[in-house]
Parts: structure tokens; sequence; C-alpha cells
């Protein structure tokens, strides 16, 4: 089974971390991992992204044109990406900064307003962390307690940011149910 992520927005917003993490949870799960991040030259600002590939057995190629899931955290990287998101897959919307839809009947749509969730833990910096608990909770693509304990990890150089990325993950995954 191979699963394959793209998270997307603009410089500035955590993307590229956010992938990070996702690629050393499944790692940390025993999954074969690919990370490649890409961003433009402005870094701030500017577009970033990047694909995880995670698979359980070894992975022939990091490059995906159709990836299976989609979290898209601006409108531009939601219309230019969801059209080639696989059937079946999870697009998941910050709708803080994306009032449109993806325009598919044929995947799972989870639109969170993670900016808004940010804000109300106590930082609107948690963002990214929300979308990917969000993500995660939804997809099920790895375990949110493994998950926990690589944002743990991350910010083990920083202590004084675990706490809120704790509560963002718990939001996060509370927003992910239905109703």
């Amino acid at each position: 089974m191979q699963s394959e992520v793209m998270f997307a927005g603009f410089g500035g917003q955590g993307i590229l971390l956010i992938g990070k993490i996702l690629a050393h949870t499944a790692m940390e799960e025993g999954h074969e991992v690919a990370w490649i991040p890409s961003y433009g030259p402005e870094m701030r600002g500017g577009t970033a992204y990047c694909m995880v590939v995670i698979s359980d057995r070894p992975i022939g190629s990091p490059i995906i044109r159709n990836p299976l899931h989609l979290v898209a955290m601006n409108r531009p990287s939601l219309e230019k990406f969801a059209p080639m998101v696989k059937s079946g897959g999870v697009i998941f919307i910050n709708s803080s900064l994306i009032d449109i839809d993806s325009g598919r009947d044929d995947v799972d749509e989870l639109v969170v307003p993670v900016v808004d969730i940010a804000k109300s833990i106590g930082n609107v910096r948690a963002a990214n962390i929300v979308a990917l608990a969000s993500f995660v909770a939804r997809s099920g693509v790895v375990g949110l307690d493994r998950l926990r304990a690589c944002v743990k990890a991350e910010f083990a150089q920083k202590e004084k940011l675990i706490p809120i990325n704790m509560k963002a993950i718990e939001a996060g995954s509370k927003a992910a149910q239905p109703g």
C-alpha cells in the first residue's frame, strides 16, 4: 500500500515542516518514506509545496503526478493541485483562507478553519500543526500517538512550543471528526 500526500501553500505557513513531520512519523512507524520539498525563490509569500510518499515497500520514484491526498493551505494551491488528486483521496481545505471547495465529488473533502482554530488555542503559528493533525485524523496515514511523539521531538530544542503544538494536535484531530 502506498499513500502520497501533497502539502501546498505559501512560504511562511510551515508547509515543508509539516511534510517533514509526517515523513518522520511514517518512518518511525516502520514505513518506507520519501520527502521532496519544493519552494519558489521568494521563500516567504511564494509558493511552497512538498510531497510525502509513504509505502510498505521500497518506493520506485518519489515524483508523483497524481497524489492520493492534498493538504491545501491557500486558494492558489487548491486550484492548482485539487484536479490532480486521485479519486478516493482526502482533500484538506484551510477554510480560514480558502472560500471555495475542491469541485470534486469523488474525494473526501475536509474543510477546517485552521487559522481560526490556532488563534483560539493561543498561537496563530500553530495553524500548520492543526492542519496536519486534522488531515492525519481523517486519512489515517499515520497514528496520532506517533504524530504527537514526533512533534515533541521536532520541537525538543524549543520546549516552550511543545504545549501549544499538543493543543494544536488535539484541536486539529477534533476538527476532523464528522458533525
